[in-house]
C-alpha cells in the first residue's frame, strides 16, 4: 500500500466514527483496506498490517471516546459555573450591614494609615470585630507599619452629614450570589444598563494637603457610625470629594461640587 494515502484513510477512519457510530462504516472501511493490502502484499503481510490497523482504530476508539467526555464535562462545569452559588466580594464603606440581596461575611471597623504618615498604606481595610493573632509581641518599637481606626470628616458639609463629623467608621464585607463583577462608579448614583445597585453614597478620600496618600472609597450615602467612637482621635479620615476645574471639564461638572457615587453589581 502507497503510505501516502495513510492520511486520507486516517480521515476515512475518523469521519466514518463521527458519522456512524454503530461501526457499519467502520467495517466497511476495514475490509476495503483488507482486500486492498492483500493484492499488494502476501498473506502473512496482510494479517500482520490488519491486525496493526485493528489496534489503531481501537486506539483511536478510545481516544474519541475520552476527548467526548472530558468535554461534556467542560461544558457541564461552565453551566454550573454560571448559573450556580458562584459569587462576588465587595465591601460596603460606611456601614454594618449588607444589601438584601447580598450576604454578610463580616461586620467590622475601618481601619487605615495616619493621615500624617509620610510611609502610609493607600488603601484602608475592613477589619473584624473579633481578630485573631500569630506570633507577636507587645507594645510598639517605632519599627512597624501602624493600622488606626477611621473618623468620618464633614464637619464642612450642610445637611445630615455634617452630624456624623469625628465619628468611628463601620464596614460590612458582602458576597452577592451569583454575580461575576462588582465595581464602584464614581460620580453616579445610579447603575448602568444592565447592572444592579448594590448601595449608592459620597465619594470619600483624604485631605488634599496631608502627607499620607489615600484612595477615592464610595461611602454610603446613609452611614452608621460606630457605638462609643465620637471622640476626635484622627487616623484614616474620610472627607467629600469635590471637582475641580481645569483638566476635568467643566460643564459637565461643576467646581466645588461634590462627587455622588454607585457601587454595582453585574451578573
Amino acid at each position: 500500500m502507497n503510505m501516502t494515502s495513510f492520511p486520507i484513510l486516517l480521515s476515512l477512519f475518523v469521519m466514518s466514527q463521527a458519522a456512524n457510530p454503530t461501526g457499519n462504516c467502520k467495517d466497511i472501511l476495514q475490509g476495503f483496506l483488507a482486500g486492498r493490502i492483500s493484492s499488494a502484499v502476501g498473506t502473512r503481510q496482510s494479517i500482520n498490517m490488519n491486525r496493526a490497523f485493528q489496534n489503531f482504530t481501537h486506539a483511536m476508539r478510545v481516544s474519541m471516546a475520552e476527548f467526548k467526555e472530558k468535554t461534556e464535562a467542560d461544558i457541564r462545569m461552565i453551566k454550573e459555573n454560571k448559573h450556580g452559588n458562584g459569587g462576588v466580594v465587595f465591601t460596603r464603606w460606611g456601614k454594618k450591614t449588607c444589601p438584601s440581596n447580598a450576604e454578610l461575611v463580616h461586620s467590622g471597623y475601618v481601619g487605615g494609615s495616619l493621615y500624617n504618615n509620610r510611609g502610609a498604606a493607600v488603601e484602608p481595610l475592613c477589619l473584624p470585630r473579633e481578630p485573631e493573632w500569630g506570633v507577636y509581641r507587645d507594645g510598639t518599637d517605632g519599627q512597624k507599619a501602624y493600622i488606626y481606626g477611621a473618623e468620618y470628616q464633614t464637619n464642612t458639609i450642610s445637611g445630615y452629614m455634617r452630624n456624623f463629623h469625628d465619628h468611628d467608621v463601620p464596614c460590612a464585607v458582602c458576597l452577592i450570589p451569583k454575580k461575576s463583577i462588582v465595581k464602584m462608579f464614581p460620580a453616579k448614583k445610579t447603575c448602568y444598563e444592565g447592572w444592579t445597585l448594590e448601595y449608592k453614597g459620597y465619594l470619600m478620600a483624604g485631605y488634599y494637603n496631608h502627607p499620607a496618600a489615600t484612595t477615592y472609597t464610595c461611602v454610603d450615602e446613609h452611614p452608621d457610625t460606630i457605638h462609643g467612637g465620637r471622640k476626635n482621635e484622627d487616623g484614616y479620615l474620610f472627607y467629600q470629594v469635590e471637582a475641580i476645574c481645569g483638566s476635568l471639564k467643566c460643564p459637565p461638572y461643576v467646581r466645588g461640587r461634590e462627587l455622588v457615587c454607585a457601587v454595582c453589581s453585574k451578573d
